[in-house]
């Protein structure tokens, strides 16, 4: 007797959408099938399925023992969110070789069909940094007496959504921040720097409006510049490893001596980038908004504003009050720094990704939550995009590094 061949094996999931890519969020139902070609007849064990998520973190550091003498010491964690196992064909006995209770698959294509809920607790999203990921997958196997096991595995996406429409998302923040230099035995005026952004809560393609003042009293000539920067943190056995990395960054006009800029809501695009993650244990990834004073030859005057990035987009008329202030005026009081009146709404997402993205949007069915609505529009085209960037270029920081100051520091003698 001639044994049959395993001629393919793929894993296909039921998606939520009409989207090539398996998005899913916790409580959800993922779905699929697996799919086995075969020549011949061939007889089998067992056609598994295991599905998991988890989080998991790890980085090496070296050390010092004493002259001439130095180890590595490894830092990881793990969290695990489900961890599923079930038997599509055969029995899940460990006898690979036992000759009992084999099942004879003929030769064709074959498929059989998979089922699991994800839980109901929240769940971290899919994400990929330079100490840690957060992944979820599926993995097929076929068990056959005395051959080695066929392996299949196949990821798919899973995003813990973040409203941005929620009261705490939609609060202004603002600050405003001073600083005096000086140069041997004299001291300049202050530069002052105040700035102000609608809200903390945004979603990719969204442009930030920066509201701000910068006058430059002291004697150098000063570059006004603002910075998105995305913060990566893991952590394992009581210690964190941070990653900084620049998202996007804007340059306003050099200030010579005596000058003020202001910034009537300079725009600062958010480009595709992973959504926050403010629930994982050992990973945390959060975002922040630096505005701030480029002086040559002296520590920079900044300020930081946080900001969260969510998934799901500001409603169209939802209740904007917290984030557009009715009795701002245009000449900018910056003790009780407001926004200027707008009556206009912000842009839509049709206009901040290309007309290629919207013919492959999703279209809409109405039998769907807001979370797969969400996944009909542009905003998926994000989700896609970011999805499969190539790793970026990142920098180490210290995670606790000592922080400037702004008293004025000690002339020359």
């Amino acid at each position: 007797m001639v044994l049959g061949k395993v001629k393919s094996l793929t894993i296909s999931f039921d998606y939520l959408s009409n989207s090539n890519i398996p998005v899913y969020s916790s409580g959800d139902t993922v779905s699929g099938r697996i799919s086995l070609e075969v020549t011949g007849e061939i007889r089998v064990k067992a056609l598994k399925i295991h599905a998991r998520g988890h989080a998991k973190v790890r980085w090496s550091e070296s050390r010092n023992a004493g002259s001439n003498t130095a180890y590595t010491q490894n830092y990881t964690e793990e969290v695990e969110y489900f961890n599923h196992k079930d038997v599509l064909v055969g029995h899940a006995r460990d006898d690979d070789n036992s000759e009992e209770g084999l099942h004879t698959i003929h030769s064709g294509r074959h498929e059989y069909a998979f089922s699991f809920e994800l839980p109901q607790i929240p769940l971290a999203t899919s994400f990929e940094g330079r100490h840690g990921s957060v992944r979820y997958w599926v993995k097929a196997e076929l068990h056959r007496p005395w051959l080695i096991p066929v392996k299949l595995k196949k990821e798919f996406t899973v995003f813990e959504h973040i409203d941005i429409n929620t009261p705490s998302l939609l609060s202004p923040q603002a600050g405003t921040k001073e600083k005096t230099l000086c140069c041997w035995l004299c001291t300049s005026g202050p530069i002052s720097l105040s700035a102000k952004i609608e809200r903390k809560g945004y979603t990719p393609g969204e442009s930030i409006q920066i509201f701000a003042e910068i006058e430059n009293c002291s004697s150098r000539m000063v570059v006004p510049k603002a910075t998105i920067y995305q913060t990566q943190a893991f952590y394992a056995k009581g210690k964190m490893k941070e990653v900084r990395q620049l998202v996007a960054n804007l340059r306003g006009e050099s200030l010579s001596s005596g000058k003020t800029e202001t910034w009537n809501g300079k725009q600062l695009k958010i480009p595709p980038v992973s959504p926050s993650i403010l629930d994982c244990s050992i990973i945390r990834v959060e975002y922040s908004l630096m505005v701030y004073v480029d002086i040559p030859g002296a520590v920079d005057l900044f300020l930081n504003l946080p900001l969260v990035i969510g998934t799901i987009p500001l409603h169209p008329f939802g209740s904007r009050t917290s984030s557009v202030s009715s009795q701002g005026s245009m000449n900018m009081n910056w003790l009780g720094l407001t926004l200027p009146e707008r009556l206009e709404a912000p842009p839509s997402y049709a206009e901040v990704v290309t007309e290629e993205n919207r013919q492959s949007g999703l279209a809409p069915v109405a039998a769907f939550d807001d979370f797969q609505r969400a996944l009909q529009g542009p905003l998926f085209a994000y989700i896609q995009e970011f999805r499969f960037l190539p790793p970026p270029l990142y920098s180490e920081i210290d995670p606790n590094p000592d922080q400037p100051t702004d008293e004025i520091p000690s002339c020359p003698s």
